[in-house]
């Protein structure tokens, strides 16, 4: 009769340590109040990205016997100009919201990191040419650089998305490189070194994980401002194009029925600080938790 075999010791601990690991995260972070505001904030913008059209209806539909209602019981956040309804269009919005901060930050990451990666573990010659590079892009602010890119792109989502995210890139290099420079200098990575390990290894084995926390912070961050982004170049007319729904083309309809029509730019306008604040508050909460030298 074959022997019943068991998983090893060591593994069956490992997956423990890393399953009590993610509790006592959970745990931290859910005591703190302004966090899991945060969170509630942005788990509200994302089901209004995600079910909001789908429950709202067609954003471009028009009614011209129902042109600059008030909210109401059959148009709860009103219509604009050409009698769409608002929330239709708030909800459309927030859909073209959350897929340019979203995909820019991702590509971004996936752009920036392997460069911050190289630039810290090789150093010298690459180093040296990658950081000036960084330092003349930091050169310009974010919204200037991003509105230039936008400009030679043009007015589209995908321009805005490639836009945002070269505009975020010099930030991910800084971060990921001074990351792997201090990381770099354990001596676990010595240690590693010295037996024998290959570039690849140590990278992907040893630095990238550690580097992990605050790459995920600095993500949760970038993602507010990638949407005040887009909704900045569609408001310039350099983003998102009409009919296609935006919190910054429904700034710009609104700005000649501020008077008679505020709530044209009510909505859009309060969604946007709601979830800049709630990714901020979310990646201010993930940067306590995350750090080792937080309180319990």
């Amino acid at each position: 009769m074959a022997e019943r075999t068991h998983p090893p010791e060591p593994i069956m601990r490992w997956n423990s340590g890393r399953a009590d690991r993610r509790r006592r995260l959970w745990r931290r972070f859910r005591r703190r109040p302004m966090p899991m505001i945060g969170l509630t904030l942005v788990l509200a913008f994302l089901a209004l990205a995600v079910f909001g059209p789908l429950v709202s209806g067609d954003p471009s539909a028009q009614d011209y016997l129902a042109t600059l209602m008030p909210p109401s019981i059959d148009h709860p956040l009103g219509t604009d100009d050409l009698g769409r309804d608002a929330f239709a269009r708030v909800a459309s919005g927030a859909r073209t919201s959350l897929q340019a901060g979203v995909l820019s930050t991702l590509l971004a990451m996936v752009v920036g990191i392997p460069i911050g990666l190289a630039a810290g573990f090789y150093r010298r010659w690459l180093d040296s040419i990658v950081m000036r590079l960084v330092d003349v892009t930091l050169a310009f602010p974010f919204l200037v650089f991003a509105v230039g890119l936008a400009a030679i792109l043009g007015p589209s989502l995908r321009g805005v998305v490639l836009a945002l995210s070269f505009a975020q890139l010099p930030a991910v290099i800084r971060i990921t490189r001074g990351e792997v420079l201090a990381i770099r200098e354990m001596d676990y990575v010595s240690a590693a070194i010295a037996d024998g390990a290959t570039d690849g290894h140590i990278l992907f084995r040893y630095i990238l994980p550690n580097s992990a926390s605050p790459l995920i912070v600095q993500a949760t961050v970038a993602i507010p401002t990638a949407i005040i982004g887009e909704a900045t170049l569609s408001f310039l007319g350099l983003g998102v194009q009409p009919p296609t729904p935006s919190w910054g083309v429904m700034l710009s309809d609104a700005q000649q029925y501020l008077d008679t029509a505020p709530w044209l730019a009510i909505w859009p306008g309060l969604l946007i600080a709601l979830a800049t604040l709630g990714f901020n508050l979310l990646g201010d909460g993930l940067r306590d938790v995350l750090d080792p030298r937080s309180g319990p």
